[in-house]
């Protein structure tokens, strides 16, 4: 409640902190923007993007997809998504639920219901990355996460520095 009589010193001092808060609010919400916002709707080109260009393979000298990848014999089969996180070294050779020892260099998963040995396409949406990892062990046990990755896997995707992110998941045949 905002003081109307008497004490204009508290009064200012709460105008400023409900302007702070706004400002915050406000900077947040540009900072989380992923699309710049310009007069002619025409994104600019990064400095990355130009670096890059001398690289740039989807032109005419492209080299082809493989034809045997998994998107284009139709064996991937998606299963969802949500939160990821990974386990690392502290759990090295222990076993798994499997039986084997885990190993954070290896590209393996824990998932409560797949069965052991089911490859799964594990995508980061936010970079485009992907990794297949095979399900090895049980888990996660965090309440809103549905797959652990070992630790290389999660590096493979980009999740090492957030610790735990968004992912899509998807199994593969065969």
């Amino acid at each position: 409640m905002l003081y109307r009589n008497g004490n204009k010193a508290a009064r200012e001092r709460q105008l400023a902190v409900i302007a702070g808060a706004m400002i915050a609010t406000l900077a947040i919400g540009l900072a989380s923007s992923r699309t710049p916002v310009l007069a002619n709707d025409v994104a600019p080109r990064s400095t990355l993007d130009e670096a890059f260009a001398p690289f740039d393979m989807t032109g005419p000298d492209a080299a082809p997809a493989l034809p045997d990848s998994p998107d284009e014999r139709g064996d991937l089969r998606e299963i969802g998504g949500g939160m990821a996180s990974y386990y690392g070294a502290g759990f090295a050779g222990r076993p798994t639920a499997s039986g084997e020892p885990f190993d954070p260099s290896g590209l393996s998963a824990a998932h409560r219901t797949l069965p052991f040995g089911t490859r799964i396409k594990v995508t980061n949406p936010h970079n485009g990355r992907s990794v297949v990892v095979r399900i090895n062990d049980r888990g996660p046990f965090h309440h809103g996460r549905v797959i652990d990755l070992s630790q290389e896997a999660a590096r493979q995707i980009g999740l090492i520095w957030q610790g735990s992110g968004v992912v899509r998941l998807a199994t593969l045949g065969s």
